[in-house]
C-alpha cells in the first residue's frame, strides 16, 4: 500500500513539474544588448582571434533567449564609399555568420553609423543581414517602411519592436521616399504606437532608441519626457543605446526604461565604456518582467 502511495505521489510530482516547465516555456524571452562595432580596434581583434572568439562568453545567454537584439554600430558591406565625417566605420560581411551562430537574431540599423558608407552601403548592409539569416530592425525602402515595427512572436505572444535614431545625422539627407533607417521623432513614434495598438490590441510594444549624449552617465530631462511620452502612447519597454556607457534604469507606470545599455562589442577601454548590460524582457499573455546582467569588456570581448 505504501509502495502504491509513493508511486502515485511520484507520478503527481512529475506531472506537476512537467506542466510547470511547459508553462514557463510559453513565455517569450527577448535579450537586448548595446553597441556592436566591427571595425577599428574590433577589426584587429577579429583578424587575430576570429569573430566567434569575441562572443563565447555571452553566447549561452543569447541562446537561452527566444530572440536576441543588438544595435549594429556600422554598415556591413564590401562597398567602400565613406561619408565625410570624423568617425566612419565599415564591417566585413564575413562576421555575420558567427554573429548568428552565437545566438543573435536581430540587428538594429537605426543609428548614426549605419550610413557611414553611403546609401548604397546601407542597402547592401540590409541585403547582407538578411542573406545571413538575421533580421534587420529600423530599416526600410522608405521612412514609412523603416518605421514599421518588426514582430517577434512565440505561442501567440507578439512583441512589436520599433526602432528609431533620435540624433541629428551628419552628411545624411532625410529622404522620406528613399531607402534608409527610421528617423522618426518621439512624437511620430507615439502616433505609430497608438495606430499599431488600435489594430493589434494584444501586442506588446518595445521601442529601441539611439539617443542621448555620449559618455554621459545620466539621461537628460528631454529623454525622460520622450520615454514617458512613448509609454503613455502604449509602449511596454524602452531600450536605449549610443552613449557607450551604462545609464541607470527607471520605471514609469510600471514599465522599464533602460536609457543606455552601454557597449557590447567595442574597442573603447575606459572604466565606464568597458562594461555593458544584457537585458532580458520576458513576456507572457498578461504581463512583462525583466532582468539584467552586467558584463565587462576586455580586448573588445564582453565577459559575463
Amino acid at each position: 500500500m505504501l509502495r502504491k502511495y509513493c508511486y502515485f505521489t511520484l507520478l503527481a510530482f512529475l506531472l506537476f513539474s512537467t506542466t510547470g516547465c511547459r508553462r514557463q516555456n510559453t513565455k517569450l524571452h527577448i535579450c537586448f544588448a548595446g553597441d556592436l562595432l566591427l571595425d577599428r580596434g574590433v577589426r584587429k581583434q577579429i583578424e587575430q582571434r576570429g569573430m566567434s572568439s569575441l562572443l563565447t562568453s555571452v553566447a549561452p545567454a543569447l541562446h537561452n533567449a527566444d530572440a536576441a537584439v543588438v544595435n549594429l554600430e556600422c554598415p556591413v558591406t564590401d562597398i567602400v564609399s565613406p561619408v565625410h565625417k570624423r568617425f566612419v566605420f565599415r564591417g566585413s560581411p564575413s562576421c555575420l555568420t558567427p554573429i548568428r551562430e552565437a545566438g543573435i537574431t536581430h540587428l538594429v540599423m537605426a543609428n548614426n553609423h549605419s550610413y557611414d558608407q553611403g546609401r548604397n552601403g546601407l542597402i547592401e548592409t540590409y541585403t547582407n543581414i538578411t542573406q545571413h539569416g538575421l533580421i534587420p530592425i529600423g530599416y526600410g525602402s522608405s521612412q514609412q517602411a523603416a518605421c514599421t515595427p518588426t514582430i517577434i512572436e512565440k505561442n501567440g505572444i507578439r512583441v512589436a519592436v520599433f526602432a528609431s535614431v533620435l540624433l541629428p545625422l551628419e552628411c545624411w539627407p532625410y529622404l522620406p521616399h528613399a531607402a534608409g533607417m527610421c528617423q522618426a521623432t518621439s512624437e511620430e513614434l507615439a502616433k505609430c504606437i497608438i495606430a499599431h495598438k488600435k489594430l493589434h490590441t494584444n501586442d506588446y510594444i518595445v521601442v529601441s532608441l539611439h539617443w542621448g549624449t555620449e559618455y554621459q552617465e545620466t539621461h537628460s530631462l528631454q529623454q525622460r519626457q520622450q520615454a514617458q511620452q512613448l509609454i503613455d502612447a502604449g509602449a511596454d519597454a524602452i531600450i536605449g543605446h549610443h552613449p557607450h556607457v551604462i545609464q541607470p534604469m527607471h520605471t514609469y507606470k510600471g514599465k522599464p526604461i533602460f536609457y543606455s545599455l552601454g557597449n557590447f562589442i567595442f574597442d573603447q577601454n575606459t572604466p565606464t565604456t568597458s562594461k555593458g548590460l544584457l537585458v532580458t524582457l520576458s513576456f507572457d499573455r498578461d504581463s512583462i518582467s525583466w532582468s539584467s546582467r552586467q558584463f565587462h569588456i576586455k580586448s573588445c570581448k564582453p565577459t559575463l
